[in-house]
């Protein structure tokens, strides 16, 4: 399932992928999969996801 409210958020952030992979410490390949919704990010990198997006966990991965 894609992750759109990861890409709105980061698209919010006005940041690339890129930008959001290097604040993570992560490829942007891992943040384009996850948008895409071809992988599941480890709890470590959600985390560091929604910190780098001034995000919670259920704003952006908690699917309704």
């Amino acid at each position: 399932m894609k992750n759109l409210k990861m890409k709105a958020a980061r698209a919010g952030k006005d940041l690339s992928q890129q930008q959001l992979a290097d604040a993570c410490g992560v490829s942007r390949q891992t943040i384009n999969a996850i948008e895409k919704g071809d992988y599941n990010p480890t709890i470590g990198l959600c985390i560091a996801i929604c910190k780098a997006l001034d995000r919670t966990l259920d704003e952006l991965f908690w699917e309704e």
